[in-house]
């Protein structure tokens, strides 16, 4: 295997592993002695520290390679999805974020328990942490291959999963003492890594572009290959299908349960509010998040723009423009892939590397430990605790519980690990873009949830056995309207493609509506009313 790194590239790269194994073993000095300070931070973390790390969070390898994609190919609509990221910021913070610290939950899916009993919480736990593995670890594999491409040159088997592995592996050995805590600090160092990154990429390209700024802007107005100018902001077409998934009406409507999910139900993001002082202080740091999130995603579609500009006007460009090529190796690759690998200058390709890498980590740290606190806190606790209900042994102090959470994060990390090494094979058949692909897995889990929380929060009704039946509809309505689905039970002349948005709405209503059917038993509705009085 050969290296793509000139000696700039590795200067730029040691120093960055330099730096992260200093802020590493100084983080995780301060260890934590119960399950709540391993989990939470002990509810101590300031305000725009968290904002950050949901923002570093929610920002991962596959915005740091889709975005450009995304910018290259389309326009500016991908950032009115934050219309929807407003909206359900508003609806978490008034309805879940008071009610998660009013509990003193742990994790997210501990409110269920208090509507519904302790096997819907378990449930819900699983359904996240399949979810989790399937989204985190696409995240993990995009990140893989372009490190593999850009250190050994190749995108070999042997040499992707090597990179997953020394990803996981560093991921895992950064937040394996610290907990929570560690993972925030670590998620505002990649934060500003990554961003760094961005605009070093830009200054790059806007130098190698002879055009000045106003021509620059005036060619992506008037494209020569698509109606629509590049610049669009909100594209109001009525488009259900896949190409359509970035369009107002899906922005407002599918993204908004989307990010309703992800910062309200998701244990992955949320896990970050709860570890602020108090209700007030979480729903801040997430409404910040989401400001900050706009000109950090404007940084990464200018970038595609800036490409398209680079490879597709040669007019502009006063030649032939760069050599673009959509496969590596003979697989597919992104065009921001393309001038990383053959026109980017020495120095710049080692600062991408890294920020490809502080965004993968950021997003490995996460759910490392958002994981292990389910596992923990909703599935192993629990049932430690039920085997010892009755017996003579005393139960186990709160330390036990803090190796219980390291543990769970090896087993959590052999899992995403083993999940990106599958997404090598499984996207080889998908022509989804990186951005839309590592957005769409999660609607396997988001549908159910949102079904039964919706539930829970705005109706009286449901029990233990709708709860369950919701979860399972929600998993298999979205997985009907997959494509490859479609061709096993459709004739081709009736098959249709559409966006996950739609797909998530249709699964999140089925859901619902199974989950309202039931009426609660009287213990559960007198319990939920006791609790929501206290609220």
């Amino acid at each position: 295997m050969t290296s793509q790194f000139d000696w700039p590239d590795w200067l730029a790269f040691c120093v960055y592993i330099a730096l992260m194994s200093f802020t590493g073993w100084y983080f995780s000095q301060r260890t934590s002695n119960n399950a709540r300070d391993y989990f939470l931070a002990g509810n101590s973390m300031p305000i725009w520290m968290v904002a950050v790390s949901v923002l570093a969070t929610s920002q991962s390898a596959a915005t740091f390679l889709g975005g450009p994609d995304q910018g290259f190919r389309g326009d500016f609509s991908y950032l009115m999805t934050n219309i929807g990221a407003f909206i359900a910021a508003y609806v978490v913070a008034v309805a879940l974020i008071p009610r998660f610290y009013q509990y003193k939950v742990g994790t997210v899916y501990e409110l269920l328990e208090q509507r519904f009993g302790a096997s819907s919480k378990s449930q819900a736990s699983v359904l996240y942490l399949f979810g989790r593995v399937f989204a985190s670890g696409a995240r993990l594999y995009m990140a893989g291959i372009a490190v593999s491409m850009i250190l050994f040159a190749d995108i070999a088997a042997g040499s992707v999963i090597l990179s997953i592995l020394l990803l996981t592996m560093a991921g895992l050995a950064y937040s394996f003492v610290g907990g929570i805590r560690s993972v925030i600090y670590s998620d505002v160092i990649q934060c500003i890594v990554y961003v760094s990154a961005a605009l070093a990429v830009i200054v790059s390209l806007l130098y190698a572009i002879p055009a000045d700024f106003t021509q620059i802007m005036d060619a992506l107005a008037h494209p020569h290959d698509r109606e629509l100018s590049k610049l669009t902001l909100f594209d109001f077409r009525l488009d259900f299908t896949s190409a359509g998934v970035f369009t107002f009406w899906s922005a407002l409507i599918g993204f908004t349960l989307l990010n309703i999910a992800a910062f309200g139900l998701d244990q992955d993001i949320t896990q970050r509010m709860l570890s602020c002082k108090d209700a007030k202080s979480g729903s801040k740091a997430l409404l910040w998040s989401i400001v900050m999130v706009i000109p950090v995603m404007l940084l990464f579609i200018f970038i595609g723009m800036l490409l398209y500009i680079f490879y597709l006007r040669p007019d502009l460009m006063l030649s032939e423009g760069g050599t673009m090529s959509d496969s590596f190796s003979g697989e597919k690759i992104t065009v921001f892939m393309s001038y990383v690998l053959h026109e980017m200058p020495s120095g710049v390709r080692g600062l991408v590397t890294i920020g490809v890498v502080a965004a993968a980590l950021s997003t490995i740290n996460s759910g490392l430990n958002a994981m292990s606190s389910v596992l923990v806190q909703d599935l192993y606790r629990p049932w430690l605790e039920k085997q010892k209900q009755g017996g003579s042994k005393a139960q186990p102090a709160e330390k036990h519980y803090v190796f219980a959470g390291q543990a769970g994060m090896t087993l959590s990390a052999l899992a995403l690990s083993g999940m990106a090494i599958i997404c090598f094979y499984w996207q080889k058949s998908s022509d989804m873009p990186l951005l839309a692909f590592a957005l769409s897995v999660m609607v396997f889990s988001y549908s159910g949830l949102l079904g039964v929380y919706f539930t829970a929060l705005f109706t009286n009704r449901g029990s233990k056995t709708s709860v369950t039946w919701a979860f399972i509809a929600g998993f298999m309505v979205p997985l009907a309207l997959q494509p490859y689905t479609l061709q096993a039970y459709l004739p081709e002349s009736w098959r249709f493609d559409l966006g996950f948005t739609w797909q998530l709405c249709i699964g999140t209503l089925i859901a619902f509506f199974i989950c309202v059917a039931a009426k609660p038993c009287r213990d559960q509705q007198q319990q939920w009313k006791l609790a929501e009085q206290r609220v």
